[in-house]
């Protein structure tokens, strides 16, 4: 399996982490560092009604549009069957299309119009397996199957019906916008942070109201700034929960982009809705349903956590499936290894070890063993064994294929790791690493795995960790179900060609 092996190199050899690194960075914690040793955030939310309204609104409007374009359209054409039924037929997908397409999501610019071709697409994909259906049960019943004109006049019907339906819902909500607008904090003083905050006061449509800066070393602030610098990251709890801050808008020019990325994460942590405002313009012509701008300006929505998606829970449910199912069918292989590894190392076939997970927690990694270190120190603190000499037969067999590994499915199954994550590694190398790698602590937002992105491509043994940290965040900002399962079978084509890494 694509994943690392308790290490004891051979004596005198240099960690990879720091055959690049000064020593005096190995004295200086980093901005992430000191984030992993920070006290828990705990959740910052709006009320589950206000989060709820629009999006039930919206939902509202698009039932009652099919509902009545399919109820004009059986008037027009004079067929008998109820409007209910094809009602029935479309919406169980046409709803969930439109939400997977971010059409129930609030934004900054409200337009109806905007949103016509999204939902004539998905009005059109949600009609043609409604038809297709009716043909499979031999139409719709006590009616002949609709004829294409109609079927374009229910198109049309919808697209009008649920375009006004809209309007009237972005109108009101512009209205109560103005009224009430939500506190807002901007990250980073630069220009483009004044320049936006400016925009935000100014154009109450948007729902905005500044409270301050957020920057560790902000640049000079115009001489008629309104708006006070509140200070770096340690602050951010507080302003966010003294202030009801639900939004925050980042924007490039802080001047700790380290300091502005840790604040990023935990303003979501805290439950903050994130915008990012970036400087390159040509940024806004990038689609997708989290594009949006601000008076001209391109701003992206940043997603949510990966542990925060609906998707986790399946994660999860795959985990344990995975693991339950793995440990009972290769129980003979096991208690085969077991043996071999009595036969060959003594008795203690499994090696116990200390490795950081989730969130900088802690937990004891099960292992077949296939070296006796001589002592903790030695097997805490020393990177590598594969070449060591002290390995029996047994012990390079097993690491070659891998079956060494085959007890993590119970630490898998206990919840301790997961199948697809970052690998996990030592306490003492998390915090060697963690100094000398501003991006290193970030790989503990989600729990550790049997095998990751930076394992499948070659990121293994005795590789830069740099790499290894870059790999791991990026699995983790890009993270899917469909992704876990693409590292699974990747990782299991590559099995078949270990190398014992």
């Amino acid at each position: 399996m694509t994943i690392d092996h308790e290490s004891v190199p051979r004596p005198g050899r240099p960690l990879p982490s720091t055959r690049r690194i000064a020593t005096g960075l190995l004295d200086r914690p980093s901005a992430a560092a000191q984030a992993r040793s920070a006290p828990p955030i705990g959740k910052h939310r709006r009320p589950f009604r206000s989060r709820a309204a629009l999006p039930a609104g919206l939902v509202t409007v698009d039932a009652f549009a099919v509902l009545g374009a399919t109820t004009l359209t059986a008037l027009v054409a004079g067929g008998r069957a109820h409007p209910l039924l094809g009602a029935a037929a479309v919406l169980p997908l046409l709803l969930p299309l439109n939400l997977a397409g971010g059409l129930y999501r609030s934004r900054f610019t409200l337009s109806a119009l905007d949103e016509v071709p999204a939902l004539a697409t998905r009005a059109a994909v949600a009609t043609a397996f409604a038809v297709t259906l009716a043909c499979c049960r031999d139409g719709w019943p006590d009616s002949g199957p609709a004829t294409p004109l109609q079927l374009a006049a229910g198109l049309v019907l919808f697209l009008l019906l649920a375009s006004c339906g809209r309007a009237a819902m972005y109108h009101l909500l512009r209205q109560a916008r103005r009224r009430r607008p939500s506190p807002v904090l901007v990250l980073g003083a630069g220009q483009l942070g004044q320049r936006v905050a400016a925009v935000l006061t100014e154009h109450r449509e948007y729902g905005m109201r500044p409270v301050g800066y957020l920057d560790p070393d902000p640049v000079l602030l115009a001489a008629d700034a309104k708006l006070p610098v509140l200070g770096g990251r340690e602050i951010l709890e507080r302003v966010i929960r003294r202030h009801r801050v639900h939004h925050v808008i980042a924007t490039e020019g802080a001047a700790d982009e380290a300091e502005t990325a840790a604040a990023l994460r935990d303003a979501t942590r805290l439950g903050c809705q994130v915008w990012l405002v970036p400087a390159l313009r040509e940024y806004g012509s990038v689609g997708g349903p989290a594009r949006d701008h601000l008076w001209g300006f391109p701003c992206v929505r940043l997603a949510r956590p990966a542990t925060r998606r609906y998707g986790w829970t399946a994660k999860r449910a795959l985990d344990i499936a995975a693991a339950g199912t793995g440990l009972l069918a290769l129980a003979p292989v096991l208690a085969v290894c077991a043996l071999a590894v009595r036969f060959d190392t003594g008795p203690g076939v499994l090696f116990r070890q200390q490795r950081t997970g989730l969130d900088g927690r802690v937990f004891t990694v099960l292992k077949f063993r296939t070296l006796r270190p001589s002592n903790e120190h030695e097997s805490a603190t020393r990177w590598n064994i594969s070449q060591d000499h002290r390995m029996g037969v047994v012990g390079r067999l097993l690491r070659q294929s891998s079956l060494d590994e085959l007890p993590q499915l119970w630490n898998v199954l206990r919840g301790d790791m997961s199948l697809v994550g970052p690998r996990p590694e030592r306490p003492y190398f998390v915090m060697r690493f963690g100094q000398a790698y501003p991006e290193y602590a970030d790989r503990h937002r989600v729990p550790v795995g049997l095998t990751g992105l930076a394992q499948v491509n070659g990121l293994r043994g005795d590789t830069s960790i740099e790499d290894r940290a870059r790999f791991d965040n990026r699995y983790i900002e890009s993270w899917s179900l469909w992704l876990d399962v693409k590292l699974l079978l990747r990782t299991a084509a590559l099995l078949l060609h270990p190398d014992g890494s």
